[in-house]
C-alpha cells in the first residue's frame, strides 16, 4: 500500500476523469406553486418565486399526485425512471453483499455518482447511510424517507454548490414533506409479480389537526417485500452465461475444490466434468444470489408549527424509521491464503502416496450460504423559529440532529465459517473436504460462528437565513437571501473482530472511521436589470476541518422578452468534499474477475481464465476536494397554463476526481514479480517463478477528470377531452459527450476516452406519460425507454479497460410500459389498480463487466422483476 499512497501527491496534480451523464425531467411535470400569486421557494434559488418557470435554473417537480398515479411504493422505484438517473445509481436490486444495508437506494443525477447528487429534506441535509456503498461511496438513502410523507420532489438540474455546498455537483434532490394536514387518511396496498414468489405490501396513515395559528401532522408509513432470487428468473440464475453467448464467471473456489498435493496443483478427483477448467473445479454461485432481498420498513414522522405571537413561529420536524432487511451470498469461498492443510492420514484422503496436502481453492457449500440479518434505524429531528422583521424581511433559524445506525448480524446457522475452527475439524478427521460431500450437522456447527458488524453516521447542524428586498431599481426590487451553516459529521463502520483477525473469508470486509466539522456562509442576489431581464448572483464560502476551504460562485441570467417565453443561462463552480469513508477507510476487500496474464505466461495453474481475485483498499487522509464547473443554457416556452416546453443544454467538468488507483496500472507495474508487496502471491510451486495471485493492494487518489454534456427536452400538455382531462408529459435526455481522462495501462501518459454509448452509459433515455381522467375514474400510462449501449468494457477480461479501442456487441434497448387505473366515484374512497412492465419485457442480455454484472443483465439500469400487478385503496375521513 505504501507504494500506491506515496504517489498520492503526484496523482493529485495529474488530471483524469470519470463517469457519465444523462439529463432531467420527470414522470409527469407538475409545478410547485402557491394559491393565487403566492410565492414559494423552489429548489435552485433561496429567493421565493412564483413557479419553476420563473427560476433561472432548470427545475422539475414531481407532485404528490404524480407519485400516486405512478403506483410506485418507494422513491427508488420512482427515481430510477428519471432519464437523468444514470450510471452510479444503485438500489436493493442485486445488493447481496455487505457493502451497504440492503433496502437502501440512491440517485445519481447525470450519471456522476450518488455522491455527486445532494439530497435534501425540506431544504436541509440529512445523515448519510451508516454503511457506504461499494466501500467508499457515502450517500443518502432515499428509501429512508417514507413516501406517505412526501408532498413533492423538486429536482434541480444544475450545479448548486454556491447555494448548498458540497455534493451539489450534478444537481439537487429536494424532498418536500407534507404539512398542515387536517383530518385522517388511511391507505393500504398489495402487489405481486405474475411469475415467481415476489410480492410487496404497503400501508400508510396521515392524521392532522390545526387552526390558523398551529398544526400538528402525524404520518405513518409501512413497506414490506419478499425475496426474489436469481434462480426465480431462469437464465439470470447462473454465473455461467456461455449458453447465451456470454462468459463463464463461475468461481474458482469450487465444491469439490482443488488442492496442492506434493507441491502440485491438483483438482479434486470428484470434480464434475462440466466444472473442470484445467486443474480448477468451478462453482456456480449464481443460484445463491438474490435479485431483490426481503426488506421491511416502518416510518413515523411528526411535523408541527405553533404561532408564538409577534409574527414568530415555532416549527419542528421529527422522523424515525426502522428497517429490517436481509442479505445472502454464496457459501464461504476459500483460497490458498487461508493456509488450510489436510493431514495425509485423513480418512477421506483421495490422493494415495501424498506427503503433503494444502487446500488451494475450496468452498464450504455444506455450511450453507452466508447470510446477514440487517437492522437500520434512522432518526432526524429539526426544531426552529421563523418570522418577519420590517415589512419585507423573513428570517429562520434551526437546529438539526440526525443519525443513521445499522447493524448486520449472522448466527451459527447462517453459513459463517471460521478458518481456525475448520482446520481443527479437518485435523481431527471429522470434516471431509474431499468429494463435495455433505458433512454432518454437528461438524458444521463446530466450524461456524456468530458475528456482527455495526455502523453509525451522525449529523449535527445549525443554520440561519434571511430573505427580503434590499432596494428598488427601475425594473423592480433587488432581493437577497443570505445565511450561515455549521455542521458536525461523523461515520463509523466496525466489522466483527473475527474479520479483522483474518478468520472469516469471502466477504467485502469494510472498516472505516472519520469525522469532520465545517461552517459556511452564502449570499444570493436577484437583480432586475431591465423589464424581463433578471441577473442572479450567488456565492458560498465553506471551511472544512480536514481538507481546507473553498469558495464557489454562480451567475445566472433569465430573459423573458415576452411573458410566455424565457431564456436562461447559468455558470458556476462546485465541489465535493472527500467522503469520510474515502479518508478513513481501513483495509477493506472487494472481488474482481480478470485474467492473471503474468501468471498465465509463467504457467501458474488456473491463471489463464478469468477468476475472482481480491482487491484490498485503504483510505487516504491526504485527499483534497473534487472541483467542478458547470454551464446550462436553456429556453422555456409557456404559451398557456396547459402547455409548456423546455430545452436545455448542460455541460459539467470535474477535476481532481477521487478514484481508485488505476487497476490496470497497478497490475502491469506490480504483478509480474513474486517480490511485490502490492500484488500479493502465494509461494511458487516447484519449478515456477510466480505463485498463485491472492490479492492486490489499492487506494484512492485525486487523479480523475471528466467532461460531460447533453440535452434535456421536456414537455407538459393538458386539455379537456370528452368527459375528462387529458394530460401528457415528455422527458428526454440525450448524452452528447462524456470524456474521461485517465492513465493508460502502462501508467506513462494520460489518455482521453469517450464513454457516451459505452457500458452503462446509454446515449438516450426517455419517459413519455399520458393521463386521462375525471372525478369518477381515470387511466395513467408511462413508457420508459433506456437506449442501447456497448457491452463488455473489458473485452478480454485482463483487468485493463479497452472499450475505447475495441468494438463489442450492443446491449439492446429496454422499453417498459406502466399502466394505472383509478376509480374515485365512491365518497371518500379512491381505488387504484396498476401493472408495471405490463408487457413483461425481459432485460436485454449483457455479457457484463466481470464485476457486478455477472448474470446476463445490467443490474443498475435494467429491472428484471418482470410484470408486477398492484392494488391500492385510500380512504379519507
Amino acid at each position: 500500500m505504501s507504494t500506491i499512497h506515496s504517489r498520492s501527491r503526484a496523482g493529485t496534480c495529474a488530471r483524469g476523469g470519470l463517469l457519465a451523464l444523462a439529463a432531467l425531467a420527470t414522470v409527469s411535470t407538475g409545478y410547485a406553486q402557491g394559491e393565487g400569486n403566492e410565492e414559494v421557494v423552489v429548489t435552485g434559488s433561496r429567493i421565493a418565486r412564483g413557479s419553476d418557470f420563473e427560476n433561472p435554473s432548470p427545475v422539475v417537480t414531481v407532485s404528490r399526485e404524480d407519485i400516486e398515479k405512478s403506483g410506485y411504493s418507494n422513491l427508488q422505484q420512482l427515481m430510477e425512471k428519471l432519464p437523468a438517473n444514470g450510471a452510479g445509481a444503485f438500489s436493493t436490486r442485486g445488493n447481496n453483499q455487505d457493502s451497504t444495508a440492503n433496502g437502501a437506494a440512491s440517485i445519481s443525477l447525470r450519471g456522476l455518482g450518488a455522491d455527486a447528487t445532494l439530497v435534501l429534506v425540506n431544504g436541509r441535509r440529512v445523515a448519510i447511510s451508516a454503511f457506504a456503498e461499494n466501500i467508499t461511496t457515502n450517500f443518502v438513502d432515499i428509501n429512508s424517507i417514507p413516501v406517505a410523507a412526501i408532498e413533492r420532489v423538486e429536482v434541480l438540474k444544475d450545479g448548486a454548490s454556491a447555494l448548498y455546498g458540497s455534493d451539489a455537483v450534478a444537481g439537487v434532490i429536494n424532498i418536500i414533506l407534507r404539512k398542515d394536514y387536517e383530518g385522517l387518511q388511511l391507505s393500504g396496498g398489495y402487489g405481486s409479480v405474475t411469475s415467481g414468489p415476489y410480492d410487496e405490501t404497503t400501508a400508510s396513515a396521515i392524521w392532522g389537526i390545526g387552526d390558523d395559528d398551529s398544526n400538528l401532522t402525524l404520518i405513518f408509513d409501512y413497506f414490506k417485500n419478499t425475496t426474489l432470487a436469481n434462480k426465480d428468473r431462469g437464465s439470470l440464475g447462473t454465473a455461467n452465461q456461455s449458453a447465451r453467448g456470454g462468459e463463464d464467471f463461475r468461481s474458482s473456489r469450487g465444491y469439490p475444490g482443488r488442492f496442492i498435493v506434493n507441491g502440485v496443483t491438483t483438482r479434486d478427483p470428484a470434480c464434475p466434468t462440466g466444472s473442470i477448467a484445467g486443474q480448477t473445479c468451478l462453482y456456480d454461485f449464481g443460484p445463491w444470489n438474490l435479485l431483490i432481498p426481503k426488506a421491511e420498513r416502518t416510518g413515523l414522522m411528526l411535523l408541527g408549527h405553533q404561532a408564538l405571537g409577534a409574527g414568530v413561529e415555532l416549527f419542528t420536524e421529527i422522523g424515525v424509521q426502522h428497517n429490517n432487511s436481509f442479505a445472502q451470498g454464496a457459501p464461504t469461498p476459500l483460497d490458498e491464503s487461508a493456509n488450510l492443510t489436510v493431514p495425509v492420514t485423513h480418512p477421506n484422503n483421495p490422493f494415495p502416496g501424498a506427503t503433503s496436502i494444502q487446500i488451494g481453492r475450496y468452498r464450504t457449500v455444506d455450511a450453507g450460504p452466508r447470510q446477514w440479518d440487517i437492522e437500520s434505524d434512522n432518526l432526524r429531528a429539526v426544531v426552529g423559529l421563523r418570522g418577519k422583521f420590517g415589512n419585507n424581511w423573513d428570517w429562520e433559524v434551526a437546529a438539526q440532529r440526525a443519525r443513521s445506525k445499522s447493524e448486520q448480524s449472522g448466527d451459527r446457522s447462517m453459513g459463517w465459517v471460521r478458518t481456525d475452527f475448520l482446520q481443527a475439524e479437518i485435523n481431527a478427521g471429522r470434516y471431509n473436504p474431499f468429494g463435495g460431500v455433505q458433512n454432518p450437522q454437528s461438524v458444521i456447527n463446530a466450524i461456524t460462528t456468530s458475528l456482527v458488524r455495526r455502523g453509525k453516521a451522525e449529523l449535527t447542524m445549525y443554520d440561519g437565513q434571511i430573505t427580503g428586498d434590499l432596494f428598488d431599481m427601475p425594473a423592480g426590487k433587488v432581493r437577497m437571501a443570505a445565511g450561515v451553516e455549521y455542521r458536525d459529521e461523523s461515520v463509523k463502520d466496525v466489522p466483527d473482530d473475527q474479520f479483522q483477525r483474518g478468520l472469516i473469508f469471502g466477504t467485502e470486509a469494510v472498516s472505516a472511521a472519520g469525522s469532520r466539522d465545517s461552517w459556511a456562509a452564502y449570499v444570493e442576489l436577484a437583480v432586475p436589470l431591465f423589464t424581463g431581464l433578471e441577473l442572479s448572483l450567488a456565492g458560498r464560502y465553506d471551511d472544512y476541518s480536514d481538507f481546507g476551504n473553498t469558495t464557489n460562485p454562480k451567475v445566472a441570467l433569465r430573459w423573458a422578452p415576452i411573458e410566455s417565453l424565457a431564456f436562461r443561462a447559468s455558470w458556476g463552480t462546485g465541489f465535493r468534499a472527500p467522503s469520510l469513508a474515502q479518508i478513513g477507510l481501513g483495509p477493506s476487500q472487494e472481488s474482481q474477475f480478470f485474467i492473471d496474464t503474468y501468471g498465465c505466461t509463467a504457467g501458474v495453474p488456473g491463471a489463464c481464465i478469468p477468476l475472482d481475485y481480491n482487491i484490498i483498499f485503504s483510505g487516504n487522509p491526504n485527499l483534497k476536494a473534487e472541483e467542478s464547473e458547470s454551464y446550462n443554457f436553456g429556453v422555456a416556452w409557456k404559451p398557456s397554463a396547459s402547455l409548456e416546453l423546455s430545452l436545455d443544454y448542460w455541460d459539467i467538468k470535474q477535476e481532481h476526481k477521487i478514484e481508485e488507483a488505476p487497476f490496470g496500472f497497478i497490475y502491469l507495474n506490480n504483478c509480474g514479480t513474486q517480490a511485490s508487496t502490492v500484488c500479493v502471491r502465494s509461494a511458487p510451486l516447484p519449478g515456477q517463478t510466480l505463485g498463485t495471485l491472492q490479492s492486490i493492494n489499492s487506494g484512492f487518489l485525486n487523479i480523475g477528470e471528466q467532461t460531460a454534456s447533453g440535452l434535456d427536452l421536456g414537455g407538459h400538455f393538458s386539455t379537456d377531452l370528452g368527459a375528462g382531462t387529458l394530460t401528457a408529459g415528455l422527458s428526454y435526455t440525450r448524452l452528447l459527450k462524456f470524456e474521461k481522462v485517465e492513465l493508460n495501462s502502462a501508467g506513462t501518459a494520460f489518455v482521453t476516452r469517450p464513454l457516451e454509448g459505452e457500458y452503462e452509459y446509454p446515449e438516450d433515455r426517455a419517459t413519455l406519460t399520458g393521463d386521462w381522467g375525471n372525478d369518477q375514474w381515470g387511466v395513467y400510462a408511462a413508457i420508459n425507454y433506456i437506449g442501447p449501449f456497448q457491452d463488455k468494457p473489458d473485452n478480454d477480461f485482463d483487468g485493463v479497460l479497452d472499450y475505447d479501442t475495441v468494438k463489442t456487441r450492443d446491449v439492446g434497448a429496454f422499453t417498459t410500459l406502466n399502466l394505472q387505473f383509478r376509480y374515485t366515484a365512491l365518497e371518500h374512497l379512491k381505488l387504484l389498480l396498476g401493472v408495471d412492465n405490463a408487457l413483461d419485457e425481459k432485460p436485454p442480455f449483457a455479457i457484463g463487466d466481470g464485476d457486478a454484472d455477472l448474470y446476463g443483465y445490467v443490474q443498475n439500469l435494467h429491472n428484471p422483476r418482470g410484470r408486477f400487478w398492484n392494488f391500492r385503496a385510500t380512504y379519507t375521513f
